[in-house]
């Protein structure tokens, strides 16, 4: 059954606690991407234009719930924030203890608030907690937290897989009796990457990349159904070359996953389309790469020389896929075509992109390196929605459900 949004509730004279995910890349005290942040305007300013109050959780990083961790602090995001917003927004230097508790009552409508990394908190993560500890969960902490907001909003759709953290699950389950909504950016991924796949405009292709086949599986299984056309790159492609006894070189791999390629393979022959072409580099050494043209070299697939590394699709297979996009109605992505960070091997993920962003299609980002690229190359105000989620989105393309969104409430 649909879930209420935020836009459901009155919020006018109330406390809103919404849990976003400001989990965004720093370097040193600067923010280096900021989408997750403005991705949650949308729901952050519906409150405050219509009465309520603000107070945001989040955490960011993975600092080990030992106390506060300047490299891990939210403050930097905060002053983010204020520049988006166009206001002040408050900070909390810690989550739910004094100085929490002081700006939680002295917010006034129209406000923010910010509180600090939920994660400086032993109780927020229940699966490390419990292996420090023996304990369950915290309800010292997440009974601190709840009475906070007047109405409970998740729009953290990157942690919605996350059951385990307090912030996303008991938080909302202890505020019994008080509305618990949605926010708009959840409402938007689980539209697109849930409803649109359900009933999707034809021809569906997905595109799939990345290193692992066993972190795809889940997601080829669910689409196979589905999908028209499921096209494979990224390293990914080689465990599938071996599965079909062809030479990788020095390709990465991984020989345990070769059963699952072959159980896909048999499954879904008719629909998994593999690359014609590599284009491949010499001696490959990540940490030492330097373009060099010598070295580099186009194989048909599955036929590399022994000391050559796969580290993208080849001319042949771009022209390929690129064609097969631009016949498509719906397209999703999840997963890079090559080491796009090493020019010429971007020249794979930067064509599928420039299709998808040419395309007439609906149009899926599913989170992580392929959110990642799509941003860099300048396309992401031309797809029809990029998730902020990577394993979040992987979990829904799988038709996975979610215990943190399930506890909200329906729509009548």
């Amino acid at each position: 059954m649909p879930k209420k949004t935020i836009a459901d509730i009155d919020v006018r004279d109330k406390a809103v606690l919404i849990r976003v995910d400001f989990n965004v890349p720093l370097d040193g005290q600067t923010i280096t991407d900021d989408l997750r942040i403005r991705m949650a305007i949308p729901t952050i300013q519906s409150v405050l234009d219509r009465g309520g109050r603000a107070i945001l959780m989040s955490h960011l990083g993975r600092p080990e719930g030992k106390g506060p961790e300047p490299e891990f602090s939210l403050k930097p995001v905060a002053a983010r924030l204020a520049e988006l917003l166009g206001r002040s927004v408050t900070f909390a230097t810690d989550t739910v203890g004094p100085d929490a508790q002081v700006k939680v009552q002295s917010l006034a409508n129209g406000g923010v608030l910010l509180l600090e990394n939920v994660r400086f908190n032993a109780g927020e993560d229940e699966k490390a907690l419990k292996k420090k500890t023996g304990q369950a969960n915290d309800p010292a902490y997440f009974n601190a937290l709840a009475p906070f907001g007047d109405v409970y909003c998740n729009d953290a759709f990157g942690t919605c897989h996350r059951a385990e953290n307090a912030s996303m699950f008991n938080v909302p389950k202890a505020m019994t009796g008080k509305p618990k909504v949605m926010g708009f950016l959840v409402e938007k991924e689980v539209k697109y990457l849930e409803e649109a796949i359900a009933n999707p405009a034809r021809p569906f292709v997905a595109i799939l990349g990345g290193k692992k086949v066993s972190d795809k599986i889940g997601v080829i299984q669910n689409l196979l159904p589905k999908c028209d056309q499921i096209l494979i790159g990224g390293a990914m492609a080689y465990t599938f070359a071996l599965a079909k006894g062809l030479k990788i070189g020095k390709s990465y791999a991984k020989s345990e996953d070769v059963p699952l390629a072959q159980k896909l393979l048999a499954e879904g022959a008719a629909k998994i389309v593999l690359p014609i072409d590599n284009n491949a580099f010499d001696n490959f050494v990540w940490d030492s790469y330097s373009a060099d043209p010598s070295r580099t070299k186009v194989f048909p697939f599955g036929e590399l020389a022994d000391t050559f590394e796969g580290l993208d699709i080849g001319p042949g297979t771009i022209q390929r896929y690129v064609g097969i996009v631009k016949s498509a109605k719906t397209v999703i992505w999840n997963g890079p075509m090559g080491a796009f960070e090493l020019p010429p091997f971007d020249a794979g993920t930067r064509a599928v992109a420039q299709a998808i962003a040419d395309s007439a299609a609906i149009s899926i980002i599913g989170g992580g390196d392929s959110a990642a690229a799509i941003e860099q190359m300048g396309f992401a105000d031309k797809v029809t929605h990029l998730s902020t989620g990577g394993g979040a989105s992987l979990e829904l393309l799988e038709g996975k459900k979610f215990e943190t969104l399930a506890i909200l409430d329906d729509k009548s």
